[in-house]
């Protein structure tokens, strides 16, 4: 089975249907995933030192902060539910994620799948800045990578520029938010969703690549 994740690393809603998404994946019978992230920056105009959470936050949405902490603490509980955690009060720094993206389109498929969780962790619970070069070898340093030649790969413009091309052609492929699921080329599903919805949408994707018989 192939699932294409369009995601940015500090979309709260992007790590829930990660792990409502892998959830689901652990009640399937045993079958081969094949699991490919592309990036969705949700805001390529960040500065590489980004900016102020909170005041960013407040002024994206257009809410008062008593309103932002609202919304910070439906996400939480959403999060509680599906079992990860997001500490708003941690996260100092909106942030441009294309290092982060960078990070994960460098990882080896055998690891892939841990350095994105790491990268969530070390935003939404470790409070680290993952627009910042060093944090972001030190991730990839964790699973072996070797940070000398890391970091002249992150400082590699042709990567960048294939991490915001990527983005850039899923918006104008209809792709207007994240997180986004594509299942086996056929079946999207567009949100976070439980658990339940998943295995629905996994089960029917299975279906639909069953060959029909002559």
């Amino acid at each position: 089975m192939l699932i294409d994740i369009f995601h940015d690393p500090v979309c709260p809603w992007c790590r829930i249907g990660k792990k409502h998404l892998f959830d689901a994946l652990a009640q399937l019978q045993k079958e081969e995933i094949n699991i490919r992230w592309h990036p969705f920056l949700l805001d390529n105009t960040v500065p590489a030192d980004g900016y102020e959470f909170r005041s960013f936050m407040q002024n994206r949405k257009g809410m008062k902060a008593e309103e932002l902490q609202q919304m910070f603490d439906t996400t939480q509980r959403a999060a509680e539910a599906a079992g990860v955690k997001l500490d708003f009060e941690k996260i100092r720094l909106a942030v441009n994620t294309k290092l982060a993206h960078q990070l994960i389109a460098l990882a080896p498929a055998k690891v892939k799948n841990d350095i994105v969780e790491a990268i969530y962790k070390a935003y939404f619970e470790d409070g680290l800045n993952i627009g910042d070069i060093d944090v972001i070898v030190a991730i990839g340093a964790a699973y072996h990578l070797d940070a000398r030649e890391l970091k002249l790969q992150l400082n590699d413009h042709n990567l960048i520029d294939a991490v915001v091309a990527e983005s850039t052609f899923a918006r104008l492929n209809g792709i207007n938010s994240v997180p986004f699921f594509v299942i086996n080329n056929k079946v999207k599903v567009n949100g976070s969703h439980s658990v339940e919805v998943f295995l629905e949408n996994l089960n029917r994707a299975a279906l639909l690549n069953i060959p029909a018989k002559i």
